[in-house]
């Protein structure tokens, strides 16, 4: 990997003069004001519920991009919390950092957030899968007998999990989540999701992407639900090359499987600490994440 390459990887944010709200695997969200937050997107990558030592070039401003990307397709049907992601818009005191948060942060506002992850599936494909095989259902849904690995499902399911802090989130049924969020609220999400994955997937697939699943946050502003955090990337969702697609197997991909495969190729035994990635790794992981905001989007990525 060049170090011009290496120079444009964002691990750490440090912002001295704002409070740290929120560190997660991705993402830095800082404290604006009781009304907004700033959400700044690293080039960290997880594998395995573990922070690996090497960052994926670009990446932070592809999953901003990508997701800025959605926000606007879909503002028609849901609201979300986006309230700018142009720099020359942020408050002084951040001026200093515009190179640091140029295509890679927004501000949004705060919501109160629901403790579910909303997760609708096209494609039996992942933990879907193993639950299949072993019970024919998926949280709780019975599901047709003799499906195969990844093949598309009759209709979209919907197929919730809790926010885990750490870890992996759990899938729930569907009256786990009414018992989390009330009955009403669980249809309302429910059926939300579904048409933002519907109409997200079709738009997709005419650029050449299955969306295979994804998941969803939302929360609750004064405009009501709201869609926030990410949206439609390829950290969040399963994003398959249309043409190179074949059911009865594990397919490939826009996301980090490329990562996984390194990792479980080198028998890493996916205990701290992760193993850092080759610089071909890397690469190629990063060719993978910018092509997939290029087809989506048909606009190169501003790097």
């Amino acid at each position: 990997m060049s170090s011009q390459l290496l120079d444009s990887v964002l691990l750490q944010t440090d912002f001295p003069e704002l409070k740290l709200h929120a560190s997660g695997k991705v993402r830095d969200v800082y404290h604006l004001d009781e009304d907004r937050l700033l959400f700044v997107a690293t080039d960290r990558i997880s594998a395995f519920d573990y922070v690996l030592a090497t960052g994926i070039p670009h990446k932070g401003r592809v999953l901003t991009q990508i997701s800025l990307f959605w926000f606007d397709f879909l503002r028609e049907l849901v609201p979300n919390h986006l309230l700018t992601a142009d720099v020359s818009d942020y408050p002084e005191p951040l001026q200093k950092y515009a190179d640091q948060l140029r295509g890679r942060s927004m501000i949004v506002a705060r919501a109160d957030m629901f403790p579910v992850e909303c997760v609708v599936r096209g494609y039996i494909s992942g933990s879907a899968w193993k639950e299949y095989k072993a019970t024919g259902r998926v949280c709780g849904i019975e599901l047709p007998k003799g499906l195969r690995e990844s093949e598309r499902l009759p209709e979209p399911i919907f197929t919730p999990s809790t926010k885990a802090t750490s870890g992996h989130d759990q899938n729930i049924s569907f009256a786990d989540m009414a018992k989390l969020v009330g009955p009403e609220l669980s249809r309302q999400l429910r059926d939300l999701t579904l048409a933002v994955y519907v109409k997200a997937a079709d738009y997709a697939r005419q650029k050449g992407i299955i969306i295979a699943d994804t998941k969803f946050e939302f929360g609750r502003t004064a405009r009501g639900i709201t869609l926030a955090d990410e949206v439609l990337t390829p950290d969040s969702s399963r994003f398959w090359p249309a043409d190179k697609y074949s059911p009865g197997r594990a397919q490939e991909s826009f996301d980090k499987q490329y990562v996984r495969d390194y990792l479980e190729e080198i028998r890493w035994n996916k205990q701290p600490p992760a193993p850092a990635l080759p610089a071909d790794v890397a690469q190629r992981t990063s060719e993978k994440y910018v092509e997939a905001y290029r087809q989506l989007t048909g606009l190169e990525l501003d790097v």
